[in-house]
């Protein structure tokens, strides 16, 4: 018996690459919605393996016209750096994912998966547009069946350069004196990209047993300092590359502005599914510096 075919959203991403990859391995069809403008470097390795369509040139529609899609798994979205315009916020994480939704209704998809986050809803236009998108995903859940994730901290090889992780090895590769930081204090549940991967790869394989819409939430269990993760982090890139005399100055940066303490990931329903976290912080942190040698 045939695998479905999977229709896969911010597939050159850091979370859709790996998905992507863990897909095809698992004998998945695979077929990518991206743009003609998207940077390829994450998912180089894998051209030839899926189909692909390029939503700025040819109708979203297209692709499930052409292919027999099973199921969605939407990871595209806009963190909204850099100063960049509500607008183009709002139609990359509301209105993108809502023609995706409608598309997968029109041709009889049958789940439709969603990656959310832990972020409250009103903390920033991120987390808003990603919110409102959830709304609609409930409304629609009669017509479609949704499986929403909530991701808590993710890390690991092929990060974006921008995220925190990435910025810190760069730091500390240009052995700066000094690394400004908050204090650290605040807790959150840091969990490996392989094993965000396989909470989706889980999903998928019980999705006939699930409700028309559910939540899971996807983090270790167990939530961190911050500061203790970055200290784990310098020392596990001290270890391969030798003695660096940055210092860490925890506190020389105010906490932003809504600034979430505590993390609590409530990863039951997922344990209950069968899945559970196979990779802890220094294995993760050591995968994770390797492309960084």
């Amino acid at each position: 018996m045939s695998k479905p075919t999977v229709l896969l959203t911010g597939a050159t991403g850091f979370l859709g690459s790996h998905l992507l990859e863990a897909l095809l391995k698992q004998g998945y069809q695979v077929v990518v919605l991206k743009r003609s403008t998207s940077n390829l470097w994450r998912i180089e390795h894998l051209t030839g393996q899926y189909k692909s369509y390029d939503v700025d040139i040819q109708p979203i529609e297209q692709a499930f016209e052409e292919q027999r899609i099973d199921c969605v798994i939407h990871t595209a979205c806009h963190y909204g750096r850099n100063g960049s315009a509500l607008s183009e916020v709002v139609e990359s994480n509301l209105i993108f994912g809502l023609k995706v939704l409608e598309a997968a209704i029109n041709y009889q998809v049958t789940t439709f998966i969603n990656t959310d986050s832990f972020l409250p809803r009103d903390l920033n236009a991120y987390s808003l547009s990603k919110k409102q998108l959830i709304d609609w995903l409930k409304q629609q859940s009669s017509k479609i069946q949704v499986i929403n994730l909530q991701l808590e901290h993710m890390y690991g090889p092929k990060d974006d350069s921008t995220k925190f992780i990435a910025w810190l090895v760069t730091q500390l590769k240009q052995n700066v004196s000094e690394i400004n930081l908050t204090s650290g204090i605040q807790k959150r549940d840091f969990i490996y990209i392989d094993d965000v991967v396989s909470a989706f790869l889980c999903v998928l394989q019980s999705s006939t047993g699930l409700p028309s819409f559910s939540e899971f939430e996807v983090g270790t269990g167990e939530s961190i300092e911050v500061k203790t993760f970055v200290q784990n982090l310098k020392q596990v890139f001290e270890q391969r590359n030798g003695p660096t005399s940055t210092k860490l100055n925890f506190g020389a940066v105010p906490y932003r502005q809504g600034e979430i303490m505590e993390f609590k990931v409530d990863n039951q329903a997922l344990r209950q599914l069968g899945w559970e976290p196979k990779v802890n912080l220094s294995q993760g942190l050591e995968q994770s510096l390797k492309e960084y040698a």
